[in-house]
């Protein structure tokens, strides 16, 4: 569905996308992650044929951005991180407004408009006035407009940007719709938990350079250079760090108050020798665990020199 090839800018001297590579397939939720200035939104517009490149190739559906501009602009649905509206329109007539410059006419304009609404859990505010939303319900009523037409990518520049808590949440669940309505969607952020959850795949940006490309799954992996393992015990959880500490497969221990977290030797996957010595030493487990990689250890560790 999205593929790029050496996708490059420049402005002057500054080298925005470096060469970026990218291959999207149907239903892929590609979490572009990276902090502000990274290019992000550039690679964006770009593959929304907002803006030129200087060099290289991007195919959408399997059209050119240079060949089939038209075409593609049917096809995608781009988002930008602000966007204006017009306060004085209701939120129906506001995205009415918007599916006639798409040539949506007849009954079937208002039909489209209402369905759109529900997808996004908005069809109670059909008839408030767009100045009456909270910013949350906006960036709702702007990812409607851009799915007036159906397109088959969507390009979402920091929804979430700006937003509290629930409404980020509200934002994912709509992500993961969308995934489930088989459409291939970039969304990029520098807030990296949000992503973790909502995206099949995420890729991480640094200075124009795309460093990291893959599964989730295998991302974390990749930044995964040892295992730590969370054990806390009833009593005499010291002792328990000593005995550990005796293990041929345990590389460190150190406690964090009641906490126990213990190091693996590199190399080391296969740890089910420790839960049996603890509990024939005479120790109760309460807890006994691998600690977690998530996308914010996993951007720092991937990251390290690039950032210099």
């Amino acid at each position: 569905m999205i593929e790029t090839k050496q996708l490059t800018k420049k402005y002057g001297d500054l080298i925005a996308v470096n060469e970026i590579n990218l291959k999207l397939g149907e239903g892929d939720i590609f979490g572009f992650i990276g902090p502000n200035g990274s290019g992000k939104t550039t690679t964006m517009r770009m593959i929304a044929t907002l803006l030129a490149p200087d060099y290289g190739e991007a195919y959408i559906c399997g059209k050119s951005i240079y060949t089939h501009a038209k075409e593609i602009r049917r096809l995608v649905g781009f988002m930008p991180d602000f966007f204006g509206v017009y306060d004085d329109m209701t939120v129906l007539e506001y995205l009415e407004f918007f599916a006639a410059t798409y040539r949506i006419n007849g009954p079937k304009r208002k039909k489209i408009c209402e369905e759109k609404l529900e997808l996004v859990d908005m069809a109670f505010k059909r008839d408030a006035m767009v100045s009456q939303l909270s910013r949350g319900q906006t960036q709702r009523i702007g990812l409607a407009r851009v799915m007036l037409h159906d397109p088959q990518v969507l390009l979402l520049d920091e929804p979430a940007s700006g937003l509290d808590p629930r409404a980020r949440i509200e934002i994912r669940n709509l992500l993961k719709r969308l995934g489930e309505m088989k459409k291939t969607v970039i969304v990029s952020s520098h807030i990296l938990p949000e992503l973790a959850d909502v995206c099949t795949r995420v890729g991480m940006i640094e200075k124009g350079e795309l460093i990291v490309d893959g599964r989730v799954d295998e991302v974390m992996q990749k930044s995964r250079h040892a295992i730590f393992l969370h054990i806390r015990v009833t009593e005499s959880s010291e002792q328990a760090a000593k005995l550990l500490e005796q293990c041929g497969i345990i590389d460190e221990v150190r406690m964090e108050q009641d906490l126990i977290i213990a190091k693996l030797v590199q190399g080391t996957l296969d740890y089910s020798e420790l839960p049996t010595r603890l509990l024939e030493a005479g120790f109760k487990l309460i807890l006994f665990r691998e600690e977690e990689v998530n996308l914010e250890t996993a951007f720092m560790e991937l990251t390290k020199g690039k950032q210099q």
